[in-house]
C-alpha cells in the first residue's frame, strides 16, 4: 500500500499570533493589522526612492485608492477596497519587480491570486469585474509612473515607455500631492489601518 505525501506547507507566523500558509491561505488567518504592519515595511522601488523615509507598499496602496477613485467607475466602498488592497498578498510574499515576475511567472502568480482570494474572502469583498480589474491597473500604473518620475529618479521618457501615458483625474489631485512625499512607517500604517476602517464600515452598510 502507498502513502499519498501530505501538500506541501510554508507557513508564515504573524505578528498577530496567526499562521499563514502561504500555499493554501485561509481567509480565518487573514488580518488586517498583519497587511498594515507588513505593508508598511516592505519598499517599493527596492528601497531606491528619494526621501527621509522608505516609500513604502502601503503608501502606495494609498496612492492606487485616491487616483482611482478619482476615475469613471472608482467610487463605492467596494471598489475603494479593492483599489486599497490590490497589492495586499505582498505583506507576506514582498515587492516582487515586474522582470522578476515575468521570469518567475505562473509560479509567482498563482500563490498571490490565492492570497488576494482569500484577502477578499475575509473581508466580504467579490473578485473584481473585467471593467473593474481594468480600473485597478490602470489606477495602478498611473501611480507607478508618478513614483518613478518624483521618487525614484525615472526621466518622463523612461516612465512613459514602462507605463504609458500618466492622466492623473483631476478630482484626486491634491490628495495626490500629499501621497507623492515619503512618510515615516508609523504614520503610513496608521493611515492605511484608518483608511480600510473608513472604507469597511461604509462597505458593511451598504451590504446590509
Amino acid at each position: 500500500m502507498t502513502s499519498s505525501k501530505p501538500p506541501p506547507r510554508a507557513w508564515q507566523r504573524m505578528l498577530s499570533g496567526r499562521r499563514l500558509d502561504l500555499l493554501d491561505p485561509s481567509p480565518l488567518d487573514v488580518e488586517i493589522v498583519d497587511i498594515a504592519h507588513g505593508l508598511a515595511r516592505v519598499a517599493r522601488w527596492n528601497g531606491q526612492t528619494h526621501g527621509e523615509h522608505v516609500f513604502s507598499v502601503a503608501q502606495h496602496s494609498l496612492l492606487v485608492e485616491a487616483i482611482g477613485g478619482g476615475l469613471s467607475g472608482g467610487d463605492g466602498p467596494a471598489m475603494r477596497l479593492e483599489l486599497l488592497l490590490h497589492d495586499a498578498p505582498e505583506y507576506v510574499i514582498g515587492d516582487i519587480i515586474s522582470p522578476l515576475k515575468a521570469a518567475i511567472g505562473d509560479s509567482y502568480k498563482s500563490v498571490e491570486r490565492r492570497l488576494l482570494g482569500a484577502i477578499r474572502r475575509r473581508f466580504d469583498l467579490p473578485a473584481p469585474s473585467p471593467s473593474q480589474a481594468r480600473l485597478v491597473k490602470r489606477a495602478d500604473r498611473i501611480a507607478a509612473s508618478l513614483e518613478a518620475t518624483r521618487l525614484a529618479g525615472f526621466s518622463e521618457d523612461e516612465a512613459g515607455r514602462f507605463f504609458g501615458p500618466v492622466a492623473l483625474p483631476e478630482a484626486a489631485a491634491t490628495e495626490v500631492e500629499a501621497l507623492l512625499v515619503s512618510q515615516p512607517t508609523a504614520e503610513v500604517q496608521d493611515s492605511f489601518l484608518a483608511r480600510f476602517e473608513a472604507l469597511a464600515s461604509a462597505h458593511a452598510v451598504e451590504r446590509n
